[in-house]
């Protein structure tokens, strides 16, 4: 059986990120891989052993092409609408909270935020089968 252990993506400024995702989610570095032509950080919290691992290629100049094939990341929390509210505080713009209730009753609540590279974030009521 395979276990999901980290999920990567690209980000062109390394403070800028570290930043954004200690300020929206509380993921801090645990490991730092720096080679000649770029860096891996892997960023973790205590609510998972999942990591998130940025690459910083360093002679990169011009913003990623996100394409048509990148979907999104998600977390789930506590209270989806203090986070969101603490978000909006913060200034890193969340999109609307939304209830997903496809067959009339709510089987999601969530909002979406992007971070500085335009990486979507699902954020979701910790429920059902968003635990």
């Amino acid at each position: 059986m395979a276990k999901m252990i980290h999920s990567m993506i690209r980000v062109m400024e390394e403070e800028r990120s570290l930043a954004f995702y200690k300020a929206a989610f509380g993921l801090e570095p645990v490991e730092r891989l720096d080679f000649e032509t770029f860096t891996l950080i892997y960023l973790a919290n205590g609510e998972s052993t999942f990591e998130l691992e940025l690459t910083v290629n360093k002679d990169r100049t011009e913003p990623y092409d996100l394409g048509n094939g990148y979907g999104h990341l998600a977390v789930s929390v506590e209270d989806v609408a203090a986070e969101h509210a603490r978000l909006t505080a913060l200034g890193l713009q969340p999109r609307k909270l939304v209830d997903f209730a496809p067959g009339g009753e709510v089987i999601a609540t969530f909002f979406f935020i992007k971070d500085p590279d335009g990486y979507e974030i699902e954020v979701l009521q910790r429920a059902g089968r968003y635990l």
